[in-house]
């Protein structure tokens, strides 16, 4: 079973350990679904006043140097629309090169995010898809997750054991909104069964497209800082694609 991602520390990136191992995961048994799901209600991240909190998820292989810069550049936006519904938190989770996943801490502010991703080169590997949704699970449970965002063009893993932790964060009802760059058909597969899974949405966008990601980027951080009302009031092209698939 893939490994899980490191514990990140409050607002600074997690190194790995120093032989790279991770802890190993292990596949939830009925009551540990069932004690998760009710601490994650117990907590109430979607009550009236809490901050939003985000998880910001990117492939960073090698072919997605020119995708990450972008999202770099775009991150801003996504600040900028949740300040107009509400308040943002972003976690930046990423993987790239051999089992390498990390996590930063919360962050509330579009500079520190932006140096943080300034510093980070994408390195090949195959996808680790798996350790996003197990960090995003485990992040819901301690403090609140509103949603996830998931930006790649390659899925290179188990069908059903990406779907079997979907289905879990389904259960904490922290919708995966899944943007995909290209159109790997595997990719789009497993993406579009992620969404459906945690009440989520899939949407594609063009190679390079950074009005299409902006949009998109846009609407899943009114979401999280608004939730589905402020998707409602919105009138933008990525408020509609995401309004149009979520349960």
């Amino acid at each position: 079973m893939a490994s899980e991602p490191t514990k990140p520390k409050s607002g600074s990136e997690v190194p790995s350990r120093k032989d790279g191992s991770l802890p190993e995961g292990r596949t939830s048994s009925s009551d540990d679904i069932a004690a998760f799901v009710a601490k994650a209600r117990a907590m109430s991240p979607h009550a009236a006043g809490a901050r939003g909190r985000l998880v910001f998820a990117l492939d960073a292989t090698m072919s997605r140097q020119p995708t990450w810069d972008m999202a770099c550049a775009l991150q801003a936006d996504m600040f900028r629309e949740a300040a107009s519904v509400g308040s943002l938190d972003i976690r930046l989770v990423y993987y790239r090169g051999l089992g390498e996943c990390r996590a930063t801490g919360w962050i509330s502010d579009t500079a520190q995010l932006a140096r943080l991703m300034g510093k980070i080169d994408c390195q090949g590997g195959n996808t680790q898809i798996s350790k996003v949704l197990s960090e995003t699970r485990r992040e819901a449970v301690a403090s609140g997750v509103r949603a996830l965002v998931f930006v790649g063009d390659a899925m290179e893993e188990d069908v059903d054991a990406l779907c079997t932790k979907a289905g879990e964060l389904g259960l904490l009802k922290v919708p995966a909104f899944m943007f995909q760059e290209g159109s790997d058909a595997a990719a789009e597969q497993a993406f579009r069964e992620i969404a459906r899974l945690t009440g989520g949405a899939w949407c594609r966008f063009d190679p390079g497209a950074a009005a299409q990601l902006r949009e998109l980027l846009r609407a899943a951080a009114a979401y999280a800082a608004g939730g589905r009302e402020a998707l409602k009031l919105s009138r933008s092209s990525g408020a509609a694609a995401l309004l149009s698939q979520m349960k």
